[in-house]
């Protein structure tokens, strides 16, 4: 085994799902988080295709299945809350708008957790301050005082990666503002949800309302169009304050969510964006997740490309004699298309929902190529079986490519 040090940044979805990948791959893995511990709720996330695959490899397939928010569907409505158009969780095979596999970010991240924290050393509380590298290794600084020295850096934490700010430069310069703003937080289910998500739309807003596992809780989902948006991520009364602003005299049941704002435990709100970089290495450093490659919640394939990204990574590594290099280009070069197309994806959904009330008429999509893009989003990554690798908990036949 390689005993390769690896210094994971972030703690959420990506961050233990890399975890797990390089201990298997028979790394010293250690991951920090600036949280004090990992963060309930959270947005509904789904996996499709070889996301799904990639959580069967882990071992995770019935903890994963245990822990789904079990929505039977979604119905879109009008402002009286009549039936516009159903879609089922069942609907393609399990891969359409509402997933089979449909989880809460918090959930899936604790099962990732429990998953590694016995082989993964797990600092929470902290985040790297500073960051050299040189040709054998990379010494960090924490924010705590304490300073060691990794093989390896991946940068897993999220649209606002402060390690990618450290490494490649400025957020500007990274982040595709796509004309949105959502906010989630959860609320009473005093609207007798059951297991079927409501989603009501008009004008370049929206507001939706999904079950969660606690039958006497709702997650609220809000948005609104925006041509700019420069609140800062974490001020949170500021971004309440433009969220009530901005949905003012929006129908259907918004009143009543929004007079539960101000009791709401796990309020969250941020500009849909995509995070678009050339190389998402630099020496020994690289990104993971959001980080690298966000491809915005309208994608819906973000968790996607989070799971699948961490098993090529740690693969593509180890393949590579933990060589950074090659190990990062290999990555890179699996994963493009992958993320290119669930990119799309998110661009086309944001054009879709904020059409304004004086845009004209949709033009008819080309079906052929929107199905062809849903494929490659879906199931356009190939995943290599890595033979001569070593692994700790072998395939046991199952049989991937090479």
């Amino acid at each position: 085994m390689s005993g390769t040090r690896v210094l994971v940044a972030g703690a959420s979805i990506a961050g233990p799902a890399l975890a797990h990948w390089l201990h298997r791959r028979g790394a010293e893995v250690t991951v920090v988080e600036r949280a004090p511990g990992l963060r309930p709720g959270g947005q509904a996330v789904d996996a499709r295709g070889v996301a799904r695959e990639v959580i069967r490899l882990m071992g995770l397939d019935a903890a994963v299945r245990a822990a789904r928010t079990d929505t039977a569907g979604a119905h879109t409505v009008d402002v009286d809350g009549n039936v516009l158009e159903t879609f089922r969780a069942d609907d393609h095979g399990g891969d359409g708008y509402i997933a089979e596999i449909e989880i809460l970010r918090g959930d899936l991240s604790r099962v990732l957790y429990d998953d590694t924290r016995d082989g993964v050393e797990y600092v929470f509380g902290d985040r790297i301050a500073e960051l050299t590298q040189d040709a054998d290794g990379v010494d960090v600084v924490f924010a705590s005082g304490d300073r060691r020295r990794f093989d390896l850096v991946v940068g897993a934490d999220g649209l606002h990666s402060s390690l990618r700010a450290m490494v490649f430069g400025p957020r500007e310069r990274f982040v595709r503002h796509l004309g949105s703003v959502l906010a989630f937080y959860s609320v009473p289910n005093e609207f007798g949800l059951e297991r079927w998500m409501l989603d009501y739309q008009e004008a370049g807003r929206s507001a939706g309302l999904r079950p969660l596992p606690d039958p006497t809780r709702a997650m609220a989902m809000l948005s609104f169009s925006a041509a700019d948006f420069d609140v800062d991520h974490r001020d949170v009364e500021a971004q309440k304050s433009l969220l009530r602003e901005r949905m003012a005299g929006f129908g259907w049941l918004t009143p009543r969510i929004l007079a539960h704002l101000d009791d709401t435990p796990d309020f969250y709100l941020d500009q849909i964006a995509q995070v678009v970089m050339d190389r998402w290495s630099d020496g020994r450093v690289a990104l993971l997740g959001d980080a690298a490659f966000s491809s915005s919640p309208l994608s819906g394939g973000g968790t996607g490309l989070a799971l699948v990204g961490a098993y090529l990574l740690a693969g593509e590594l180890a393949a590579a004699g933990w060589d950074p290099v090659a190990g990062f280009d290999g990555y890179e070069r699996r994963m493009r298309s992958f993320v290119e197309a669930n990119q799309e994806i998110g661009r086309l959904h944001a054009l879709s929902r904020d059409a304004g009330p004086d845009a004209g008429p949709a033009e008819e999509p080309d079906m052929v190529a929107l199905t062809d893009l849903i494929e490659r989003a879906v199931n356009g990554a190939e995943l290599p079986g890595y033979a001569g690798v070593p692994d700790s908990r072998p395939y046991a036949g199952r049989k991937l490519t090479v």
